[in-house]
């Protein structure tokens, strides 16, 4: 009866264990809200993020941008400049 106890604790916490999430850069959160709110500008994205200036996420899209270019569109055409989520 000891022996099925400890399989059953053991079992659950690898159950749990496994049920973690994973830990996400402030890349990838940043790029699941501008996917939450659609094409938008860097000053719309800055907003929802909730910080005060558009300038504020400048250095994260930069390293998005050289990390995964695959997941970020940018329209360079229309100003100001308007970024959509790609996955």
């Amino acid at each position: 009866m000891m022996v099925f106890e400890k399989l059953k604790s053991s079992i659950e916490a690898i159950i749990s264990v496994s049920e973690q999430k994973v830990p996400r850069t402030f890349e990838q959160i940043c790029l699941d809200k501008l996917k939450e709110i659609g094409i938008s500008t860097a000053s719309e994205w800055c907003a929802a993020m909730g910080h005060m200036h558009r300038s504020s996420l400048a250095k994260v899209i930069r390293r998005i941008l050289a990390k995964n270019p695959e997941k970020l569109k940018v329209y360079y055409n229309i100003t100001p400049r308007q970024y959509e989520v790609v996955y």
